[in-house]
């Protein structure tokens, strides 16, 4: 067996690692989105189509790691993943093209799903070998971790005047200090190359079904508030001044949510803690348009942060978990599929809601839209059965 070091540096190093990949290279579009949007210009159209192309690219970056096409070291793909992201991150200062912000988004959301299968599947064995798989949440929580850094540093910038071209280039730079960190708190080990694919039972497991439908319809629902949460407030003159706040709060939101949502898991089962978790954002997606107080969008913002990573830390276990549990059952298979049903949610999500807000000049209809499928989506994940082995009557 392998030496590694301490667990909790392991699970650090994770967190660091989504910070950057997740946090920051995915999600720091959506403050800097105002920005572009008066500069470049952008039209809301346009701002849905680049959002929409970074998850095109974690689609087709989950499928691929999903299946055994790439093999090899998993902490290398993580790590050349990672420094890609930063690169195309960095490379967004330098164009207006719109057929160029497509691509680099592309690529940056393929490099954010590498790093999500590769880097998470690392963190969590090597956890599960030291017998601290419950340190899983510290690693996700990178994800809070990353969009609440981001948001201090693009208000931070403004303040200086920095414009957008610039903020891209220090969240960058934020970027390739999280990758040095991750290199040195991360190093090689022998079991770090993937075993082959050897393809386990044909057959999905039917409980996949329902499990799949609902979490697509859960990464519609939450990613159009996600994608302009930012870009809504500025716009709307009686909640302006927030804007410098409110990522920072989803972001700090989502810092403690997977911990939450799998504490509720181990009691109430996790399709019912992904059921509620996607009631309670279905509440927080509406509110943000329902109300236009600045405590409303607050609250909406941060219950939007308080259960996405949730949903996705528990759906992701619940996937495995079905195919550990099935004779012959592939996890990388039974992980593919919600994750390409996630990421054709998160795809469709930001196309739409930006076309329906160029039609009807409001964030109304695509967000109500979005809070409707997040309580169907809570509804199919009930339909979901799983053995609770571990659940406490207490």
């Amino acid at each position: 067996m392998a030496t590694y070091p301490s667990p909790l540096r392991t699970a650090f190093a994770g967190l660091i690692a989504m910070a950057a990949v997740m946090g920051i290279g995915r999600f720091v579009y959506t403050p800097i989105l105002p920005f572009m949007s008066e500069a470049v210009p952008l039209s809301e159209s346009q701002a849905g189509l680049i959002a929409a192309a970074n998850f095109l690219g974690y689609l087709v970056g989950s499928l691929a790691s999903s299946t055994g096409f790439l093999g090899g070291n998993r902490r290398a793909w993580a790590l050349w993943a990672l420094a890609l992201s930063v690169a195309t991150t960095g490379a967004m200062a330098l164009t207006v093209s719109i057929p160029a912000f497509l691509i680099l988004r592309f690529v940056g959301g393929a490099c954010s799903a590498l790093v999500m299968v590769f880097g998470s599947a690392l963190v969590f064995d090597r956890l599960t070998s030291a017998r601290r798989p419950n340190l899983m949440h510290i690693h996700f929580a990178g994800v809070g971790t990353g969009m609440a850094a981001s948001a201090i540093i693009i208000a931070g910038l403004d303040t200086i005047a920095i414009d957008w071209t610039g903020q891209w280039l220090v969240s960058a730079l934020a970027g390739l200090i999280a990758l040095v960190l991750v290199i040195f708190m991360l190093p090689a080990g022998k079991d770090d190359t993937m075993a082959p694919s050897t393809g386990g039972s044909s057959r999905i497991d039917r409980r996949m079904i329902p499990l799949s439908l609902s979490y697509g319809l859960f990464g519609f629902g939450y990613v159009i508030t996600a994608t302009f949460i930012s870009l809504l407030v500025r716009q709307t003159p009686s909640i302006a001044t927030i804007e410098p706040v409110i990522w920072l709060i989803v972001g700090f939101a989502a810092i403690p949510s997977v911990a939450l949502w799998t504490w509720i898991g181990r009691r109430l089962g996790n399709p019912a803690s992904i059921a509620l978790a996607c009631l309670v954002e279905a509440v927080g997606v509406a509110t943000t348009v329902v109300f236009d107080s600045a405590a409303a969008v607050m609250i909406g913002g941060a219950l939007l942060g308080g259960t996405f990573m949730g949903i996705t830390a528990v759906g992701m276990t619940t996937a495995r978990e079905l195919a550990v549990n099935r004779e012959g059952g592939d996890p990388r298979r039974m992980l593919g599929l919600i994750v390409a049903a996630f990421g054709a949610g998160q795809m469709i999500g930001p196309a739409f809601g930006g076309f329906v807000t160029s039609i009807t000049g409001s964030f109304t209809v695509p967000s109500l839209t979005a809070s409707a499928a997040l309580v169907v989506a809570a509804g199919l994940a009930m339909l979901v059965k799983v053995d609770r082995p571990d659940a406490r009557k207490s």
